[in-house]
């Protein structure tokens, strides 16, 4: 009875331990996925701003904040299309569903205002190669950001 009760035990450690397998790798392809997502979106962003920018002479402010909203838009649509796929949480309300992307993304670019802020004017890398590593920083740390909370607030498996 006693081994039963043990192999009862390994099985289910062993069904657990493939499940936490399963988990990672899943989690890991979502990653890669949000990452070309994000690479799509970033484009999006560089190539609108330029647009609005230069071509239409806004504002570098309003064409930033116009960027902003075009790339977050193709974030949301591309993420919700290939990332989070699977998530069930805004199935029948796509309105709150896109508030809340939008709502992190902003929060991002306020965490990067805040680290590129910290780099270059607290920190004093002023440079060009300054401001640059500082935005490639400040981009990867917000990225991280800004995957976690959608997997884990956003698009949270119920």
């Amino acid at each position: 009875m006693e081994i039963s009760e043990e192999n009862q035990k390994l099985s289910h450690s062993n069904k657990r331990s493939i499940q936490d397998k399963d988990s990672m790798k899943d989690n890991i392809k979502q990653f890669i996925s949000y990452f070309f997502v994000g690479g799509i979106a970033a484009v999006v962003e560089w190539i609108m701003f330029f647009l609005f920018a230069n071509v239409i002479t806004l504002n570098y402010i309003l064409s930033t904040v116009l960027a902003f909203i075009f790339s977050t838009t193709t974030n949301w649509i591309l993420g919700r299309a290939f990332t989070f796929k699977n998530s069930k949480s805004y199935k029948n309300n796509v309105g709150k569903e896109a508030f809340a992307v939008f709502l992190v993304s902003a929060i991002g670019l306020l965490f990067n205002m805040f680290l590129m802020y910290i780099f270059v004017t607290v920190m004093g890398f002023d440079s060009v190669i300054g401001k640059t590593a500082s935005k490639i920083v400040a981009t990867g740390i917000v990225f991280v950001w800004n995957f976690l909370i959608r997997k884990l607030v956003v698009y949270r498996q119920e």
